[in-house]
């Protein structure tokens, strides 16, 4: 499976949850692909000297620096994580075709996802393709969204960008458990056949 982390300028959180979820992967012997990306960066930027020591202080080295978000990396990912709503309307707003694998990073983590989450992506999809069409979305539409968006937890992971160490630690800890639930999906769940050989 091949997955894409996408978050502002691909400095701070999305490396992180790249290099994280990579560790995990190998850890576990699943087979994943992992890049990420940037909705408002520019090619070749660092990644922040704090989300480097955090991940130094875990034992991981990341070697990388920015990649906007393109039509090609969107098309190259099964599955496409943003660390934010406002991130993931980006995308869609781009690429509204890709809207069947772009979600938040924690929407697709919760338990129970398919439920009140997989309603709510639909009806963010069925909004999108609205408004490309140049239709105002129905009415109905949007208060169910609302009424959706109050019912699931805070979807997006915290900005860190220009805090201290500690608000970097903070945001690792909170990717650290979204990719725990990520990774309790039955997606995920490793077979025999799947796993790294040697």
């Amino acid at each position: 499976m091949r997955i894409l982390f996408v978050c502002t300028g691909n400095t701070c959180r999305s490396p992180m949850a790249e290099a994280f979820l990579r560790e995990l992967s190998a850890e576990r012997g699943l087979r994943l692909e992992v890049r990420s990306a940037g909705v408002s960066t520019v090619d070749g930027l660092p990644v922040s000297r704090h989300a480097l020591q955090v991940l130094e202080n875990s034992g991981i080295a990341h070697k990388g620096s920015s990649t906007p978000a393109s039509e090609g990396l969107l098309e190259w990912a099964d599955l496409v994580l943003t660390m934010t709503s406002s991130h993931k309307q980006a995308l869609l707003r781009h690429w509204p075709e890709a809207s069947g694998k772009v979600h938040t990073l924690k929407e697709y983590s919760l338990p129970g996802r398919d439920g009140a989450g997989g309603e709510l992506d639909r009806h963010y999809s069925e909004r999108m393709i609205a408004r490309s069409l140049g239709r105002r979305p129905d009415d109905a539409l949007e208060r169910r969204i609302r009424e959706l968006e109050r019912q699931l937890p805070h979807p997006d992971i915290a900005d860190p960008y220009g805090g201290s160490y500690e608000d970097y630690a903070r945001c690792a800890e909170e990717i650290r458990e979204a990719l725990s639930g990520l990774l309790e999906r039955p997606e995920f769940q490793s077979r025999p056949s799947e796993r790294n050989e040697g």
